[in-house]
């Protein structure tokens, strides 16, 4: 039998006549770690590949989600649902794209549907496991135990052990007093279905400061790097780890770009209260990336802002580069939550984490074979087997823009017991704990406006 949380096999949907030569082969992962392979018709457009992998899903709140592809240059972009797929993808065939969460709620107690509320706690576990959003230390310990807790449900069988959550890989820097921890938190939720695990994961998960944040690696006019992240709001300004500005929507009165440079008009009330126009101007490393941000921009003011699309030229906003065709053709989160069609009841079976040795059999094999080194996922990938980092929309020869150093802990061990304690002394603990939390803890949110006004 395959091992546990393994992923099936490869699933076939044939959207063409058997033996077709003229088939377009697609290969799509999903958020639960299975596989979906697509035969289309050779002109097939992004929105026939889209519509059988939510067809295959019986997924009903669509709107949220798009597939994602990655190009030469090592960048992610999303399918263009309205083009033929063969000339947005130049990777294959067969085709590999992902399917994935393109627009968070602003706020997932509006999404409608159990089934679409698993795939959101699905995609924040891969974003907090990859170090694509930050995460404080406390809550990473909340949202690992409310996936135990919608997982394997309440914790009181001999099994339940801290060396059973071990198994499980819920963030980049993973010890084990973060493990003991989570076990005790997990005790905490007795009582809750996996609905409402997942229901309380997500009102948590919202708050994260970077939670559905769209980050893009830009240069200022100095020279220096920053990154421009999409929000429901607005577009958020990062120097580093600091946050320096924020650009609301509705003050963001034009978006445009040519070639490789990028420019936002945006108003600011002065102090008399004065309407003042600043211009920014940010490059990207080549014109393919800098279109690509300003559609992404575009799309994300339209579904969070607009009630309903502006694409028609009548209604055409001036926030939209007249220059371009491009026009957001999806719908608005505010059609999203009051149209959708609401079915009484809805069954789906969730899938099992993928599950790792756990840390007593790594330790016990490590002692066998060499002298333990210390339990970090970058020195020591046999024990942890981390996924490496991953940072949409960022070329792989760049560096992180949020770098931190592992935490090197390695606490003695004791294989005579059932239930873990932290181990060391009170100082040793306390030394841990500080680590974690310096580690995991959330970005400083700084603001410097005159910096930003005189610097881009």
């Amino acid at each position: 039998p395959p091992p546990a949380g393994a992923p099936p096999g490869p699933q076939h949907i044939q959207a063409v006549a058997a033996g077709s030569r003229a088939a377009l082969q697609c290969r799509v992962q999903l958020l639960d770690g299975a596989e979906v392979s697509v035969e289309l018709p050779k002109q097939a457009k992004g929105q026939d590949l889209f519509d059988q992998i939510v067809y295959h899903l019986d997924l009903i709140e669509t709107d949220y989600f798009g597939l994602q592809f990655m190009d030469m240059s090592q960048v992610m972009h999303w399918l263009d649902l309205s083009k033929p797929i063969k000339k947005q993808i130049k990777i294959g065939p067969p085709y590999l794209l992902h399917f994935r969460i393109k627009y968070y709620s602003s706020e997932p107690n509006n999404l409608h549907e159990e089934f679409t509320r698993y795939l959101f706690v699905l995609q924040l576990r891969q974003d907090i496991l990859s170090g694509k959003l930050k995460c404080p230390y406390e809550t990473a310990v909340e949202l690992a135990a409310l996936c135990l807790q919608a997982e394997l449900g309440e914790c009181e069988h001999p099994e339940h052990t801290p060396e059973l959550v071990s198994e499980f890989r819920f963030t980049p820097n993973q010890t084990e007093a973060m493990e003991f921890e989570i076990f005790q938190k997990w005790k905490e939720f007795r009582g809750k279905s996996p609905a409402q695990a997942e229901m309380c994961y997500l009102n948590k998960a919202k708050w994260l400061e970077m939670y559905g944040v769209d980050m893009h690696v830009v240069k200022g006019r100095d020279g220096c790097e920053y990154a421009l992240g999409l929000t429901p709001t607005g577009i958020l300004i990062f120097e580093g780890a600091n946050k320096i500005g924020l650009f609301f929507w509705p003050k963001i009165t034009k978006m445009d770009f040519k070639k490789s440079k990028l420019t936002l008009v945006v108003v600011e009330d002065d102090d008399q209260g004065r309407e003042q126009e600043h211009t920014f101007v940010f490059r990207l490393d080549s014109a393919k990336t800098c279109k690509h941000l300003w559609k992404c921009a575009v799309e994300h003011h339209a579904f969070f802002r607009l009630r309903t699309p502006a694409n028609t030229k009548s209604s055409r906003s001036d926030f939209i580069r007249l220059g371009s065709r491009f026009r957001f053709s999806g719908r608005t989160e505010y059609q999203a939550t009051h149209g959708s069609r609401l079915r009484r009841t809805s069954t789906f079976e969730r899938r099992p984490s993928k599950r790792y040795p756990s840390r007593r059999h790594t330790v016990y094999k490590a002692n066998n074979t060499m002298k333990l080194s210390p339990l970090c996922a970058k020195n020591n990938p046999e024990v942890h087997n981390y996924q490496a980092l991953y940072h949409p929309n960022m070329h792989l020869g760049q560096s992180h823009w949020h770098p931190h150093p592992p935490v090197n802990v390695s606490p003695p061990y004791h294989e005579d017991r059932l239930y873990w304690k932290a181990s060391g002394e009170d100082s040793n603990v306390r030394y841990i704990y500080e680590q974690n939390q310096k580690n995991l803890g959330g970005i400083q949110s700084l603001l410097y406006q005159d910096k930003l006004m005189t610097t881009l």
